[in-house]
């Protein structure tokens, strides 16, 4: 990743929030900034509306491309390169391999929509501008 890169998450999952802070905290990405998605409802539902609901995974704009889910996490976690946190390394070593990453990510997403069933909120998509369920 060159240049600067956006990182939108959904910040009611614990997983996704944790992931997040980890990044921001330890990654030491250059040009990397991180969004929870919910608190910018006008671009998520943009992004939406192009085909990425931020239920499906994370969403990385990057030099004018856009990456969703499992090639987000794959991208993003190929770019840490010295980590200063063990659970970002192993993050790390997993998340690296795109085929992997693929592999995994169903189960990821399961585990986030148990968690926001959990704390009581819903995993709907965006219906419009104004709704976020």
């Amino acid at each position: 990743m060159q240049g600067k890169s956006l990182f939108i998450y959904d910040g009611e999952c614990p997983f996704c929030n944790h992931f997040a802070q980890l990044l921001e905290l330890k990654s030491s990405l250059p040009e990397f900034e991180i969004l929870d998605g919910r608190k910018n409802l006008p671009l998520l539902s943009q992004l939406y509306n192009q085909g990425y609901d931020l239920n499906k995974g994370a969403i990385l704009l990057s030099n004018e491309k856009i990456l969703h889910g499992a090639d987000a996490i794959s991208l993003i976690c190929s770019e840490i390169k010295e980590p200063s946190d063990s659970l970002l390394e192993v993050l790390r070593v997993i998340f690296t391999s795109n085929k992997r990453t693929k592999f995994l990510f169903p189960f990821l997403l399961w585990g986030r929509r148990l968690s926001l069933i959990l704390k009581g909120k819903a995993w709907k998509p965006i219906r419009d501008n104004s709704h976020f369920y």
